[in-house]
């Protein structure tokens, strides 16, 4: 049975779930945020020790204006309200990607980091315009001016996700089949799991589903 540490998720479909039912894409980003906790609570229950949640990509900032605004409004809010709880839950909160928002926004940002940055149950690792080609073009620049040698080992201290394993599974719901530019090179051996559901719909069922198979899945990395 494989042992599960990390669990990356594409929580697409949203925008398309508030469409369907509510007639309204930021009724669906409200709705995305239930399903949220409903995984963090059930990556507890199953001892998992990082969950990594793609929220918003370098590329969603071609998205209308008014729908950006609204999704920063939502986390800033998600901030203010759960921080506490996080923390009370021994949860740590890390931001992968760029801090290009708002001065109120980077601040609330800053202030969640440092105040979990101590916790040890759950890490979640919140990806906010975050892009993996730029990660990796980072990663590059940075070595070479270290002068270290160009290798896997020393790339991967360049990375975002230094001290991060590397997901054993990824979830990416809203039935597409396409990777977005998400953790590319940490993706390499990574268990992937296409749902059909939008991500407003993917139940605690879905999600235990999913941990059944990937720990009866044979895992060869290569080998036969």
């Amino acid at each position: 049975m494989n042992p599960l540490k990390h669990v990356a998720i594409i929580m697409d479909g949203n925008g398309r779930w508030g469409l369907k039912y509510k007639n309204s894409r930021n009724a669906g980003h409200k709705a995305g945020l239930d399903t949220v906790e409903m995984i963090i609570k059930e990556t507890i229950k199953n001892k998992i020790d990082y969950l990594t949640l793609f929220a918003f990509s370098t590329e969603n900032w071609k998205r209308p204006k008014k729908e950006i605004y609204y999704l920063f409004n939502l986390l800033e809010n998600f901030l203010i309200n759960k921080i506490e709880e996080l923390d009370r839950n021994n949860i740590k909160l890390k931001i992968l990607g760029s801090k290009k928002f708002s001065s109120k926004l980077n601040e609330l940002l800053d202030y969640s980091e440092k105040k979990t940055s101590k916790n040890s149950k759950l890490q979640i690792n919140l990806a906010l315009n975050y892009g993996s080609k730029l990660e990796l073009i980072n990663a590059f620049k940075k070595i070479s001016k270290s002068k270290n040698k160009i290798n896997e080992k020393n790339l991967q201290k360049y990375l975002q996700t230094k001290n991060i394993p590397d997901p054993d599974i990824l979830i990416r719901t809203g039935n597409t089949k396409r990777l977005s530019n998400f953790l590319l090179w940490q993706l390499a051996y990574t268990e992937i799991f296409f749902e059909k559901k939008l991500w407003p719909a993917f139940t605690e069922k879905d999600f235990k589903r999913i941990i059944k198979e990937y720990k009866n899945t044979k895992r060869n990395f290569g080998k036969i």
